[in-house]
């Protein structure tokens, strides 16, 4: 009973947080597959190896689902959660907790404390500042595609955080779905969010 009233308070504060602030790169200790440490690692000396990479990103909100794409055919499926009101159209504004909607670029590989590795996303774009501009709003930024919460980091949770939208705009998956995105993304491979 403790643990699941534990679970239930670091998923309040992952709700509450969300994905808004850019994350301090501080190492968390623990024994989890979680290990912030070993994805900075990852990042400052690992080379890239000759992989099969994808070449393109596609999600549909409606379905929750991502979809990776090498040469036009789907390689890989994963099940996703949304922000909050990630089904409400497209994000128009901070802290509307929208997923926004069009295309967009992966432009950077960055490791967090709180969720699994992440894949920013190049929101907002041009057309993005220009809509949110005439109308008088700051369009918000750091969207990311993302794996768990740290309290999810095995993936006990998946069938419960999956069934869910929690973010603040972000796109979640699967750790396991996280790790081969880290793997097969290389920064420009295009992302494309429809409703």
């Amino acid at each position: 009973m403790k643990k699941t009233v534990f679970y239930f308070i670091i998923l309040l504060a992952v709700l509450i947080t969300g994905c808004k602030k850019e994350p301090t790169f501080t190492y968390v200790p623990d024994n989890t597959p979680y290990d912030i440490k070993e994805c900075l690692n990852e990042l400052k000396y690992k080379k890239d190896v000759k992989k099969d990479k994808i070449d393109k990103i596609v999600v549909y909100k409606s379905k929750k689902k991502l979809y990776a794409y090498k040469d036009g055919k789907i390689v890989k499926e994963f099940p996703i959660s949304l922000g909050k009101n990630g089904l409400n159209g497209h994000k128009i504004e901070r802290g509307d907790y929208r997923t926004p909607e069009g295309t967009y670029k992966i432009v950077r590989k960055k490791c967090d404390p709180r969720l699994y590795r992440n894949l920013l996303i190049s929101y907002p774009n041009k057309q993005d500042c220009i809509k949110c501009k005439a109308v008088g709003k700051d369009p918000g930024g750091l969207v990311t595609i993302h794996g768990q919460p740290k309290w999810n980091a095995t993936g006990v949770g998946d069938a419960y955080t999956l069934q869910h939208d929690w973010t603040e705009g972000c796109i979640a998956l699967p750790n396991s779905g996280m790790e081969f995105l880290w793997e097969s993304v290389e920064l420009g491979v295009t992302i494309e969010i429809h409703a």
